[in-house]
C-alpha cells in the first residue's frame, strides 16, 4: 500500500522550495555594496554602458539544465554559480521552475556588482565618480 501522506509531504517540500527559490537569487550584494550603489546613483551615475550578463539570456539558457548558471559563472567572480548549475543539472527536469527566475535575478545582481566595482576600482570609473562628486559639491 502506497503511503500518500509521505508523498504529500515531499510534494509540499518541493512546492515550498520552488516558491522560495523563484523569488530569490543566489548572487547577493553586501550592505556596503548596496550603500555604494545608492551613492553612485545619487550622483547621477548609473549602470556602466555594457551589461556583463544579460538577464533574459541567463533565464532562457536555464531552461536547459544549469546552462544559465554556467553562463553566469563564466568570466565573473560568481564561482558559486558552477555549484548552482550542477545542482540544477541534477534536479532537471523540475529545476527550470526555480532556475529560470533565479538566473534572471542573479544576472541583474551581477550587473549591479560590476557597476559598483567599475566606480570603485577602475581608473576611469573612479575619475567619473570623483567628477560627479565635485559637480554635486558645487551645487
Amino acid at each position: 500500500m502506497h503511503n500518500w501522506k509521505s508523498t504529500l509531504n515531499v510534494v509540499n517540500i518541493l512546492l515550498t522550495m520552488t516558491v522560495v527559490f523563484s523569488v530569490t537569487g543566489c548572487a547577493s550584494i553586501s550592505r556596503s555594496d548596496r550603500q555604494m550603489l545608492r551613492q553612485i546613483e545619487s550622483y547621477g551615475l548609473g549602470k556602466t554602458d555594457e551589461e556583463i550578463k544579460k538577464p533574459v539570456m541567463a533565464a532562457v539558457l536555464n531552461l536547459l539544465p544549469g546552462i544559465g548558471n554556467f553562463y553566469l559563472a563564466t568570466g565573473t567572480e560568481q564561482g558559486d554559480q558552477w555549484i548552482y548549475g550542477t545542482c540544477n543539472l541534477l534536479l532537471w527536469p523540475i529545476s527550470p521552475i526555480w532556475a529560470v527566475p533565479q538566473a534572471a535575478i542573479d544576472a541583474g545582481t551581477i550587473n549591479k556588482l560590476e557597476t559598483i566595482y567599475y566606480y570603485q576600482y577602475d581608473q576611469i570609473g573612479r575619475q567619473e565618480l570623483a567628477a560627479a562628486k565635485a559637480r554635486m559639491n558645487q551645487l
